[in-house]
């Protein structure tokens, strides 16, 4: 049973890894890191675990660590009594990606704005021809999509910052 759980962690970290490397924009051992810490979750991950866990040479991981933490995309904590770092997702880029999410969709709601203004104007002035007229109900609701899905990750947004999740 542990060993299916674990052959079904490192392919989820594989996934989430490429996943991760080409939203984030990272080298494959870093991205295949932080898909580590993220499913290893708020108990952490050890520089040991990753070493062993990724086949990767200490140096390597020591790179990408620093790297994910200069990034501010991970952090550690340390327990009493014990010398070990236990790295965690930092919270703030989960926030930070949050932010880029609804920065991007009020571009495209600005955008869909703007074109449907065009096409209104063109049906009005420019277009006598019913059959030839824009129809602009996917403007209408493209911008309705976008403004729920915007609301619904603002609200999420604030749950993380008023510590309702503990990732």
């Amino acid at each position: 049973m542990k060993k299916d759980i674990c052959q079904k962690k490192m392919s989820l970290v594989e996934k989430l890894g490429v996943h991760l490397e080409a939203r984030e924009n990272l080298a494959p051992v870093a991205a295949r890191i932080l898909a580590y810490i993220i499913l290893t979750g708020k108990r952490g991950a050890t520089f040991e675990d990753l070493v062993s866990v990724l086949c990767a040479s200490k140096s390597t991981i020591s790179t990408h660590v620093n790297h994910l933490q200069d990034l501010n995309k991970i952090e550690y904590f340390t327990k009493t009594g014990d010398r070990k770092k236990y790295f965690i997702i930092d919270k703030n880029t989960i926030i930070q990606h949050v932010d880029r999410m609804i920065s991007h969709w009020d571009e495209e709601r600005a955008i869909h704005l703007e074109i449907k203004a065009y096409k209104e104007t063109q049906n009005e002035l420019k277009i006598e021809n019913n059959d030839e007229k824009f129809d602009l109900s996917f403007h209408n609701d493209y911008v309705k999509f976008v403004d729920e899905a915007t609301a619904s990750v603002k609200e999420l947004r604030e749950k993380l910052i008023s510590n309702k999740f503990h990732i």
